[in-house]
């Protein structure tokens, strides 16, 4: 098998891991693009993305174009003389020109089994709509969203402990390994293009702070679904008297509540060291790790002894306007 000249196009963590699994691979890894420095933290001082840390370490070329529309920046990738380009999570649109420069082309590693769940948030689309299994999709990338032919895909189950951030954790290592079997497919010549059936396909829009408001008309199970895909970010939560309490875990403990039709969803029925429990349009939440404003996240038992007098059983959560 060949060594292959790869550019590697990615940003956050998730991107991070597959690059330091091609630097450790027999390819060469001749250089490395990312999104120019953010703000970041309190002080918003400029920060490098993961992969560019990853890159600095082992003396990686890095570019970090504001976009690849400008002809500089599409001449300054052609001069890398690349025979693939990989992309995860790299947060650019790759126009038809640059997709066209790599000898074989792109090669995105995407969170998701596509044509199911394509866009920005795969994996915690797959959580909130109760998916048993996602996984790693390489995809040959086109000017499409995520529509692409798929070279390889690798599933995992979704376990009910699963969050959005073991669910990114485990997809992370997976996908380093699918994208180092694709690539030794790549260099032996034997990919076994798949046209996605677009009939499939869903969307994964991407988060926004203001669904993580929790509707207590919605069921015990759609709840504690939001509440697993939302964490680590961006928390589900909801407000009571004008105080917002951050969501981090909770379990369904009545899939309907015969005996509680009266109440109003939102409710509060019980409040102990067990849990919190919630009426919800379908059964009874039971939240077991929460965020006061102003304070660090903790069990319920820990809320109970410093803030249980700001929840006292009948009091009725806000759903969102």
């Amino acid at each position: 098998m060949s060594s292959l000249r790869i550019i590697f196009a990615g940003t956050p963590d998730f991107a991070a891991i597959s690059l330091m699994a091609l630097i450790e691979s027999e390819h060469e890894v001749v250089a490395v693009y990312s999104q120019p420095d953010r703000p970041a933290g309190r002080g918003r001082k400029l920060r490098a993305s993961p992969v560019k840390e990853v890159a600095l370490k082992y003396n990686i070329p890095v570019y970090q174009p504001e976009k690849l529309k400008d002809i500089d920046a599409q001449e300054e990738l052609r001069s890398l003389n690349a025979d693939v380009m990989v992309v995860a999570a790299y947060g650019l649109l790759l126009p038809q020109a640059v997709l066209d420069i790599p000898k074989f082309g792109c090669l995105n590693i995407h969170a998701s089994l596509l044509p199911r769940w394509r866009g920005a948030a795969p994996i915690q689309r797959a959580i909130a709509a109760g998916d048993k299994e996602s996984g790693i999709s390489i995809m040959q990338m086109n000017a499409g969203l995520d529509t692409g032919d798929i070279l390889q895909l690798s599933s995992c189950p979704i376990t009910e402990q699963d969050n959005g951030g073991s669910l990114h954790d485990k997809l992370a290592e997976i996908g380093a390994s699918a994208i180092l079997e694709t690539l030794n497919n790549v260099a032996n010549h034997s990919l076994n293009p798949v046209v996605q059936d677009d009939a499939l396909a869903t969307y994964a829009h991407k988060l926004d702070k203001k669904e993580a408001q929790i509707n207590w008309q919605n069921s015990a199970v759609e709840i504690e679904r939001l509440v697993r895909a939302f964490n680590p970010w961006p928390v589900a939560y909801t407000r009571h008297e004008d105080k917002t309490l951050r969501i981090w875990q909770a379990k369904v403990i009545e899939l309907n509540s015969p005996t509680k039709t009266n109440y109003k969803p939102g409710t509060v029925v019980s409040c102990d060291k067990k849990g919190i429990d919630v009426i919800c349009g379908e059964g009874i939440l039971r939240i077991l790790n929460l965020q006061p404003s102003g304070s660090k996240a903790m069990d319920v038992a820990a809320f109970m002894n410093g803030h249980a007098k700001q929840l006292p059983v009948g009091s009725v959560f806000q759903n969102p306007a």
